[in-house]
Order: structure tokens, then sequence, then C-alpha cells
């Protein structure tokens, strides 16, 4: 009897073993856009779900896709791939989206106007799961200002004419002054917070006795104080170059304008060659006087030793500094007496020249 009840008890067990260790699924995997509202957490073998795109998503497949849990545990592989329904980018914000046309559901558009332009309508739209927008592009409109309040003893010039009694953003005027008077401030505008720029005072301003430049001189001026907006013209001295505005005007502020600069002329600091000055080739010796203006260029001829030719390189004159080709080599007197047909300027042209060299700053002949 007991042996009975033992083979029995150990049945029983069995029995309990093999029911507890049956499979089950849990939630089964899915991808982006699958809608997992109705999913469970978990599923008996043999149970079948069918997979749909949720709101706003488009499925690969016009019947639904059904998978199901194995007696394994795994579940059924499903072909089913929801991509986002795509709304049209509107075409004047095209330009902004570079070169899309399309967004997917649940984009956003967020929208700014420039400085000096106030937004009407919604600052965001949403792309919503029907391929409309949530909203549509706001307008962005100019900011106006009161027209510009007059300085006493003065007048305001508008850069352009102004109608109605209001300017937008970014108008500009000027400022004047009863003569002898001059304006503390001389330009105005309407700017983006939609104020206008207050008025300035008028007040006498007078500039101190001209002074001269170097290697230049002042023409047609009484030596005195001058007023606001009186001028003064420079000149430069004999072969050299007027660098800057040849007038000078005093400013409100009682100073006057930039000065110009008189640039110097330069030599060409070498005593054996040929050279390429405004476009006739020359030897050293004949450029009488040896004197080339500020600004003006001079060809130098350098070798290609490799190929056996000859290249040109400019070189500039810049207020009295003509730098030297590094490349240049100035010949001997010897050669450049007797063989003067074997120079780099007078040898074949190579087809191309080789790169840029650099010049020497200082620009001095290189010794016989």
């Amino acid at each position: 009897m007991a042996l009975t009840l033992a083979v029995l008890l150990l049945c029983q067990i069995a029995l309990c073993t093999t029911v507890t260790t049956k499979k089950v699924c849990g939630r089964p995997p899915v991808t982006d856009g699958v809608d997992e509202s109705t999913l469970k957490r978990v599923y008996e073998a043999g149970e079948e779900v069918a997979l749909t795109c949720e709101q706003g998503y488009l499925p690969s497949t016009t019947t639904p896709q059904r998978i199901t849990c194995t007696a394994t545990g795994e579940w059924t592989k499903s072909n089913l791939a929801c991509s986002p329904k795509m709304c049209p980018i509107p075409r004047p914000l095209q330009p902004l989206a570079m070169g899309r046309t399309e967004a997917p559901f649940k984009s956003v558009l967020n929208f700014t106007c420039d400085e000096g332009y106030v937004m009407q309508g919604a600052n965001e739209s949403r792309c919503l799961h029907d391929g409309s927008w949530s909203n549509p592009p706001p307008l962005c409109k100019v900011v106006n200002c009161p027209l510009p309040t007059p300085p006493r003893d003065g007048r305001v010039i508008h850069d352009k004419p102004v109608t109605g009694t209001s300017s937008m953003y970014g108008q500009a005027w000027t400022y004047e002054c009863n003569p002898p008077k001059a304006p503390s401030h001389e330009r105005g505008s309407c700017m983006a917070d939609g104020s206008a720029t207050q008025p300035p005072v008028c007040r006498e301003v007078s500039c101190s006795i001209p002074a001269g430049i170097p290697n230049g001189f002042i023409t047609f001026a009484v030596m005195r104080q001058h007023g606001y907006k009186e001028k003064v013209k420079y000149a430069c001295n004999e072969h050299y170059i007027l660098d800057g505005e040849a007038e000078v005007q005093c400013q409100n502020t009682g100073n006057w304008s930039s000065k110009p600069v008189c640039r110097a002329p330069c030599k060409v600091g070498i005593k054996r060659g040929r050279i390429l000055y405004n476009g006739k080739k020359l030897w050293i010796a004949d450029l009488k006087p040896n004197r080339v203006l500020h600004g003006e260029h001079i060809t130098f001829f350098c070798r290609n030793r490799a190929e056996r030719c000859g290249y040109p390189v400019v070189s500039t004159c810049d207020d009295g500094t003509l730098p030297i080709p590094e490349c240049f080599e100035e010949p001997g007197k010897v050669e450049y007496t007797l063989r003067a047909s074997t120079l780099a300027s007078e040898i074949t042209s190579c087809a191309a020249s080789p790169p840029a060299s650099t010049a020497s700053p200082a620009g001095p002949a290189r010794p016989a």
C-alpha cells in the first residue's frame, strides 16, 4: 500500500510540472507607428494578434498583419511597416527647408520674424495625422514709428519721401541745424522697437586750424579755425600718390574727418637685369629715372632650372618699398655684359609659372 501511494504521488508531481512549464508570449515587438493601445502584456500559445498602424501612419500592406504566439513562446514574423504621413511644406517656406518639400507627421515648424517685424499669427505649426498643418504660416508686419521730431533750430531731411503720420522700420533721415550750429548727432532712423531716434541738440562747433600732411600740402585754405561742414583740400608733392579723400570736413564733434596720406614712390633695387614696366621690357639701366609710383607693378624674371626656362613674377610698389622676388637672381657683371642672352628674361618662357614665390621685405639688390 505504501508503494502504490508513492507511485501515485510521483505521477501527480510530474503532471503539475508539465502544466506549469507551458510557454507563453510577452507583448509582441513592434516598430515605430504600430498601434500598441490594444496589445496585452501576456499571450497564450496559439493566440493571434492583428497589427495595425496608429493614426497618422500609413501601412505597407492593405490587409491587417496577423502574428501568432507559438508553442516555443515566440511570435511569428510580421511584414508590417508603418510610415508617417507627410505634410507639404508651404511654398513660401521651402527656400528655408533646405530643399525639402514635405515634413513627416508630428514635425513642428517654428516661426520667427526678422528684426523690425511683428508676427501676426501662431509662432509654430504641427504636422497633423491627416497630413495638414495645425496653423497656417504667420505674417510678418513691418514695425512703424512716429515721424521724427525735428531739433530745435533745425529740421529733418528724410532719405526717402514719407507719406502719412508714420515711418517704417529701417527708414532713415538726417538732422540739420540752422548755420552756424551743428547737431549733436547727424543721423536718425526708425528702430526695431517702434521708436524714432531722439532729436539732437543744435550747438556751435568749430575745428582747429588744419594741420599739414607729410609729403603734401593744403590747397586754397585760410589758416584759421573752421566751422561745421567747412572743408579743406590736400594734395601731394610730385611723384607721391594721395591715399584717401582729398577733402576733409569739419565734423559735428569739432574734429576734422580723416586726413589723406601721401604714399612714396619706389626705386627698383637691382643694378643688373631686365624688367617689365608699363607694358615695356626694359634693361634696368634704361629705367630713367629709376622710380615707380605707389601702386604700380614691376615684373621680374626668374629661372626654372629643371625646365631651363624663365617665368615672370610681379611685385608692387607699396609706399616706398618694392619687394624683390626671392627667386630672382641678379647676374654678375660678366654674365650681364657678355652673356645677356642667357638671362632668365631672355631664354624660353616656361609653359606654366611655378607657385608664386614670396618677396624679400627690404628688396635690396643682391651683391655681384
